[in-house]
């Protein structure tokens, strides 16, 4: 699959490649960065490749667990239409991306890499062999006929039902094991934004979280991903601890921190689901390089070299331990909680930011701006069907905020974490220090009152 990158005339516009999937919430933003740049989009993502053309958007249509095809349906076009940089949106492309940009010939990060950031057992052993603090882990494979965990399977007993597609296991009162040390926490290997992920403080509540991740691992939503790393869990030490996300800029190798932020909520458990990010970070300057190294460290240890990455880690004081380091940008609507002050006086999203990078210009002198800024990621109000909201002219008023999106569409059905996959929507504040950004987040999603119709348990007489 190797190749090199076509020569183009020198009159010729600066073409890039994004992929994504047809439902990413970035791709607008993406597509009106690049028409701010003055940059041609070639779209690839996982349409339907039997109707011409049905998104109106002219995108290569992929298969993301058809990764060969994929790749040569991408080099094909390229061949037709030469691009100069390729950018990722999401987990799911990213080793699509880096074979494509390793083919043309294009700055990248390298195949291995890229595959090991969405492996969550592949990240913590490449980790552990660089020495970074990593928490103990143990991943298991979820074939019909594998055991769920070495010696914690003698403490457990099978439960066999008629729909093997959801075996259970339960425990066998009074075994104990030293197998695992809790509390610990359960994890999918590959599925993101903390879906899937669940804390146990013992035995029985770690066989409650078992079985609960099987069943969503075996939902029709995952089975449709195809993904074969959907068949493998991992088990991993709680790490106690504040909790950051950085955004970061890799220029062959060299990391350029964009931001860091805080997490003012704690994230403890039994699920994981984020609400506010705020930047800059009001911890120490001392805390904060230590945060940097530990993530420049990370980004060296797993091998990623050009482009977006996300990381996220835990502070304590053991150490920072890199819980991700993804390479793509922060995910769903998160990265309009930051703008970059570019040389001449003006502003870019992180979206310009990152079409510019890709295009081949240089972006070291942009820095964030000085406000402080922050996002607060809808927490989902509770399972069933969205009628409505209420508030939102009252919350919009609150001084601070910038903008409320609200993507979660009339009728459709809000399922929480830890089988949920999205928020209802996202709250946007500006202010003079971060202490103002959370308080005028935290007021806004006060005023909000989503209208749910809950499904009514029906028991037949």
């Amino acid at each position: 699959m190797s190749g090199v990158h076509s020569p183009r005339p020198t009159s010729a516009v600066t073409r890039v490649l994004l992929l994504s999937t047809t439902t990413g919430y970035q791709t607008r933003a993406f597509v009106d960065a690049a028409a701010e740049l003055g940059v041609e989009l070639m779209l690839a993502t996982d349409r339907c490749d039997q109707l011409p053309n049905p998104w109106r958007d002219g995108a290569v249509p992929i298969r993301f667990h058809r990764e060969d095809q994929s790749v040569e349906a991408l080099l094909a076009a390229a061949r037709e239409r030469p691009v100069d940089g390729v950018l990722v949106i999401g987990d799911r492309p990213v080793a699509i991306a880096a074979r494509v940009a390793e083919a043309l010939g294009l700055p990248g990060h390298p195949v291995d890499a890229a595959r090991a950031s969405r492996d969550k057992h592949a990240l913590r052993e490449r980790l552990a062999a660089a020495g970074l603090p990593v928490p103990w882990f143990r991943t298991y494979d979820l074939g019909p006929r594998t055991p769920p965990f070495g010696g914690l399977g003698a403490a457990l007993s099978k439960v066999e039902g008629p729909d093997v597609g959801r075996r259970e296991w339960t425990p066998d009162v009074g075994r104990r094991t030293s197998d695992v040390t809790f509390p610990c926490v359960l994890k999918p290997i590959s599925l993101s934004a903390s879906r899937g992920v669940i804390r146990a403080n013992d035995p029985d509540e770690f066989v409650a979280a078992w079985n609960r991740i099987l069943r969503l691992l075996r939902s029709k939503d995952v089975q449709t991903l195809r993904d074969p790393s959907t068949e493998r869990l991992q088990v991993e030490e709680f790490i106690e601890g504040r909790e950051f996300a950085v955004e970061g800029l890799l220029d062959r190798g060299r990391l350029q921190v964009l931001a860091i932020f805080d997490k003012p909520d704690p994230l403890d458990g039994p699920f994981f689901e984020e609400t506010i990010y705020v930047t800059p970070s009001r911890r120490p300057a001392e805390e904060q390089q230590a945060i940097v190294e530990g993530i420049g460290a990370a980004v060296a240890a797993v091998g990623l070299r050009h482009g977006p990455i996300h990381a996220e880690c835990r502070v304590n004081a053991r150490g920072v331990f890199v819980l991700e380091v993804a390479a793509r940008p922060i995910g769903g609507l998160c990265a309009r909680a930051l703008r970059f002050e570019t040389p001449d006086g003006g502003h870019r999203s992180l979206e310009a930011l990152l079409m510019a990078h890709a295009s081949g210009h240089p972006v070291a002198s942009c820095r964030r701006e000085a406000a402080a800024s922050g996002v607060m990621m809808i927490p989902v109000p509770g399972a069933g069907r969205y009628r409505g909201l209420d508030g939102l002219a009252e919350a919009e008023a609150v001084p601070g905020i910038t903008s409320i999106e609200i993507t979660a569409k009339l009728d459709q059905e809000l399922v929480p974490l830890p089988e949920g996959a999205s928020y209802p929507g996202f709250i946007f504040a500006r202010g003079d220090t971060p202490e103002e950004v959370v308080a005028s987040l935290r007021a806004a999603h006060g005023r909000l009152r989503f209208r749910i119709a809950r499904e009514l348990d029906v028991h037949e007489p």
